[in-house]
């Protein structure tokens, strides 16, 4: 079993983080600032990964995918598949309004 420090090793120094969970099917394995024990956004973001994996074009046992990203007004879900863990990061979304000429 890793240590807690081992799993959210690097989640603390990714620019414009607001919190992070770490996630398996056993439920929250680590969390901390906006997320920290938010087991309704841990559940909702392992129903999408489950749904997500479902569209899979191979017979593979792998993840088709490694990374997703919701992306809303304010905010951004930052979803990443390792293992049998699912890292979510909740970052400030800082993108720019596209300019019209």
């Amino acid at each position: 079993m890793q240590t807690t420090a081992a799993l959210t090793a690097g989640l603390e120094r990714i620019p414009d983080q607001l919190g992070y969970l770490v996630i398996s099917e056993d439920g929250v394995l680590a969390s901390a600032g906006e997320l920290e024990n938010d087991e309704h956004t841990a559940a909702v973001m392992m129903q999408m990964v489950r749904t997500a994996s479902r569209f899979s074009l191979s017979e593979s046992s792998e993840v088709p995918f490694k990374r997703m990203s919701v992306i809303l007004e304010d905010f951004a879900y930052v979803v990443t598949v390792s293992g049998q863990k699912v890292f979510v990061v909740k970052r400030q979304n800082n993108q720019q309004e596209p300019i019209s000429v």
